[in-house]
This record gives C-alpha cells, sequence and structure tokens, in this order.
C-alpha cells in the first residue's frame, strides 16, 4: 500500500516506511521530528522540471507526462521503491509542498501504481 503525506504533518504509526520524495530537504525539519526512513531524492522531479511546473495546476498533465519520462531513465528506483512496498507493507511518500493534490509524490504513487 502506498500513502501520500505532507512531511510537515504529525507522522504515524500506521505510515509504515516513510520516504522523503522531494529534491530538496524539508525547510525547517528536523530528521528526528520528520521521522523519516528514507530520503530518495533522485527520484524527485529535475530542478527543470520543477521550475517548469511551478505548482500551475494548468501544467499538471504536462507536469506528469514529463516526469515520468524522466523515471522511465531512473527504473531501478522504481522497482525499488515496488520492493519496499512489499516488504514493509505500507509505504509513504512525504513531500513538503503547500499543494495537497498537484505534487511530485501524487504523480509518483500514480506512476508506481503502473510501474511493473
Amino acid at each position: 500500500m502506498i500513502k501520500i503525506k505532507r512531511v510537515y504533518d504529525e507522522p504515524s504509526v500506521n505510515d509504515g516506511f516513510r520516504i522523503l520524495v522531494d529534491r530538496l530537504w524539508a525547510r525547517g525539519l528536523k530528521k528526528e521530528k520528520g521521522k523519516i526512513n528514507m530520503w530518495l531524492k533522485d527520484i524527485a522531479p529535475s530542478n527543470e522540471l520543477r521550475k517548469l511546473y511551478s505548482h500551475d495546476p494548468k501544467k499538471w498533465d504536462l507536469f506528469k507526462q514529463m516526469y515520468t519520462k524522466e523515471l522511465n531513465e531512473k527504473k531501478e528506483l522504481l522497482d525499488q521503491l515496488k520492493i519496499l512496498e512489499k516488504d514493509k507493507g505500507t509505504l509513504t511518500l512525504l513531500y513538503s509542498s503547500k499543494e495537497l493534490k498537484l505534487n511530485n509524490a501524487v504523480a509518483l504513487a500514480e506512476i508506481i501504481s503502473k510501474h511493473k
């Protein structure tokens, strides 16, 4: 099972294995408070793609398409997440954006679900 949660939200025992999927560390967050098991910054969108998207809802579909293309070149990271999901049962993808519905963790969860 894959969950998505803002890294600033209170950790829960139901989160399972918590993975920060942002390229940059969450501003103001101390490692102990975030209870982050893994920081997988290489799976985050490239800086160019982050800047292009800039959380513009009109660019969401383009962002997902381009992010998928980027991840197709990093299949080993997607495989790693699938293995972790199988081993840990529950993964929680953590993000720092204030945008709750249109962010890289949401896109990543969708991409993982389609990855074989």
